[in-house]
């Protein structure tokens, strides 16, 4: 299989509407910003809810947004 009939296979998913796993990302390996766990908790970004988000960042890392999602 030619590396560009690779790539076009990886980009198209095996089943219409089914996302297959290999194309799947968590975010896993990215810090969260505090526009993410602002985001996250289903506030609005304003300049009080980034701090809060900043705060929360510098006190409990990537833990922080991990609570607030489901």
């Amino acid at each position: 299989m030619s590396e560009e009939s690779e790539t076009i296979s990886a980009s198209v998913p095996e089943e219409q509407g089914v996302t297959p796993d290999r194309l799947l990302h968590t975010g896993g390996n990215d810090l969260p910003t505090a526009e993410d766990l602002v985001l996250a908790s289903g506030r609005d970004l304003t300049p009080q809810t980034l701090e809060w988000a900043r705060r929360r960042l510098a006190e409990e890392g990537r833990s922080a947004l991990d609570k607030r999602l489901p």
